[in-house]
């Protein structure tokens, strides 16, 4: 595994490996052969993933609690995975449909604070169709790294709206990110992304577009519009989780509302592709990130989002292109996210630019019809040192437990000692795993980037800091959080980075601060690791102006929340900083503070102004 942590700037080393694989790719392509798409057009993709949806969210699957018409009318016309895995939880999921291979490979082993982002020695599913040709557009949540090149448009899409922490803490009037740019969002999040999505493919419509729509929801915080949410909120549930007890009645009926607003949302999308007259030229895939958020019907299966079991790990999905997949038809054979990269390249007829190996198999074989003797494989999922093994027939969990799926999808009665030879090997097999990928990622922390010179804008977000003192963080879970209590001068905000590559930048903090505390002076610099620097660059502020909005959410939750509430902070302009190569440690510490307090801090904002 790489290490990104070299002094020896290896986003450099990197961007070059990453262009040189994609002019290799173009060559490649030149001479693919055609067989299932025409020579002068391939087909559109469009990806969509819900977040904590669970497989059973569907009334396609038989839940009588809501109803899913627009995404049950894409499985009758398409073809639908019956055991289909994801990971446990968010960000693994989306590394593993990015890359083609088991998240421990790629350097994900967390949802926030770093963890989250996939080795820059990677290759992602967008890098393939990009290098292909394709106009490529991410919508929606991100989760795979926030700082560039971990950033969507490092990755292989040209054009990005969303967010890129793990979840969010305001659905309506967002802040949100264009192409690294903080921007306002125009009314409900899932709303606004399917509109951006969808304008992305009429502008890209003479040419090959792939579109991955990551949605947010039903993620909490659980906020829904009214028009969704007065269906539901007094709704009789029908159906009931195995452990009915566990059951949080005005939490489900909210991830239900919020599953119905998604799919209008679908029903939008394939309205637009046929407005533009590409619904025969379109793949769509349809899939969710991990189990249910919570304790609610998902066909009897053991376990949620955060378990390795079959309810943790079983989605839908559904693939569906007129005229080229056949319509209303199931698969019995496993399958995984690691398969979706592979393939959706297969389908395209476009070689995949990664030149690592992947651990997902094409999957076009089952769709055509054309695989005779389907052979059985083991699908493996992990998370927090938790490891299960899947086949075709059986599930060995993360404590050695065996279950004959077939016969006890529950996973209600051990059948180890019935079948010893099975147990057996699948022990064996899931330690030379673990063995295998699970010390990839016991690797040293890596630093968070600042500047490239291919990108202006570089976020670095409380999420991604650590305080002293007194500081505090807003939640308990860092993704969309801000610190506050800073009443101390000697209580500072740190940062671990790396400065990609030298350059001079325009500092923006983005604060709050109540009237009575204006006044403060805060002070931000980069103390470089190199001995050689002789200078820490620093820049220093004042607070002379008072912001201090209200929290932001409360009243839009449907349910009580787990996360940082939110607010619209304020930019500050510090000045510019001109920044040596390197690693170091940013700090920002208060030089005074005149009343109480010195501010509340969201996040600070590099943008690059020169070489």
């Amino acid at each position: 595994m790489a290490c990104e942590s070299s002094l020896e700037s290896p986003i450099i080393k990197t961007t070059f490996r990453c262009g040189f694989a994609c002019w290799i790719t173009l060559f490649a392509l030149m001479a693919y052969p055609v067989s299932w798409v025409e020579a002068t057009r391939r087909p559109n993709v469009v990806v969509i993933l819900t977040d904590d949806q669970g497989w059973g969210d569907l009334s396609l699957n038989g839940n009588r609690n809501l109803k899913t018409p627009r995404i049950d009318a894409l499985a009758r016309a398409g073809t639908q995975f019956d055991r289909f895995f994801v990971c446990p939880v968010c960000s693994p999921t989306r590394a593993e449909f990015l890359t083609g291979r088991y998240h421990p490979r790629s350097g994900v082993f967390s949802t926030s604070a770093g963890g989250e982002r996939i080795n820059l020695d990677e290759m992602t599913i967008a890098q393939t169709f990009q290098a292909a040709g394709y106009a490529t557009g991410a919508f929606g949540k991100w989760h795979n790294g926030m700082q560039y090149p971990y950033h969507p448009n490092g990755r292989g899409f040209q054009e990005y709206y969303g967010f890129c922490s793990g979840h969010w803490g305001n659905y309506f009037d967002p802040m949100l990110e264009r192409n690294g740019r903080i921007v306002r969002g125009q009314g409900f999040i899932i709303d606004d992304l399917t509109t951006e999505a969808m304008a992305f493919m009429e502008h890209n419509r003479e040419k090959p577009f792939f579109v991955y729509i990551p949605y947010n929801t039903p993620h909490s915080p659980m906020q829904v519009p009214s028009q969704w949410w007065n269906k539901f909120k007094d709704k009789e549930l029908l159906m009931h989780h195995r452990n009915p007890s566990s059951e949080k009645i005005s939490h489900i009926r909210a991830a239900l509302a919020m599953r119905e607003n998604i799919d209008w949302n679908v029903g939008r999308i394939v309205a637009k592709l046929e407005e533009l007259d590409l619904t025969e030229e379109t793949i769509i895939v349809y899939f969710c990130d991990n189990g249910p958020n919570g304790s609610r019907w998902n066909g009897d299966m053991k376990g949620r989002k955060g378990s390795t079991d079959e309810g943790g790990v079983r989605s839908p999905l559904l693939i569906h292109w007129p005229g080229k997949i056949a319509a209303g038809k199931t698969i019995p054979q496993i399958s995984a996210a690691i398969d979706l990269l592979p393939t959706l390249a297969d389908l395209a007829e476009i070689p995949v630019a990664s030149k690592k190996p992947l651990d997902g198999i094409s999957l076009k074989p089952l769709l055509a019809g054309q695989a005779k003797k389907w052979p059985d494989r083991m699908i493996y999922s992990h998370w927090r040192d938790r490891v299960s093994l899947r086949t075709q027939r059986f599930r060995m969990d993360h404590e050695g437990h065996l279950y004959d799926m077939r016969t006890d999808p529950g996973q209600r009665q051990d059948v180890a000692a019935e079948h010893p030879t099975v147990t057996a090997e699948l022990q064996r097999a899931k330690l030379a795993w673990s063995k295998s990928l699970l010390p990839e990622l016991k690797q040293p922390p890596r630093p968070f980037l600042i500047g490239h010179r291919t990108f202006k804008f570089t976020q670095m977000p409380a999420r991604d800091g650590a305080a002293s003192g007194n500081i505090q963080r807003s939640n308990r879970f860092p993704n969309c959080s801000y610190f506050r209590n800073w009443t101390q001068l000697e209580d500072t905000i740190r940062w671990n980075v790396e400065v990609a590559e030298s350059g001079t930048y325009d500092i923006e903090l983005y604060y709050a601060c109540p009237a009575k505390d204006i006044g403060s002076t805060v002070e931000l610099s980069l103390k470089m690791n190199n001995p050689r620097v002789s200078r820490d660059p620093t820049v220093r502020g004042k607070v002379v102006v008072a912001h201090d909005p209200p929290v932001i959410g409360a009243s839009q939750d449907r349910t009580p929340r787990q996360e940082s509430y939110e607010k619209d902070f304020k930019a500050l302009k510090l000045g510019q900083m001109t920044l040596a190569e390197g690693t170091g440690k940013l700090v920002l510490r208060a030089l005074e503070k005149p009343e109480s307090q010195v501010m509340e801090v969201r996040l600070i904002m590099f943008t690059r102004v020169s070489d």
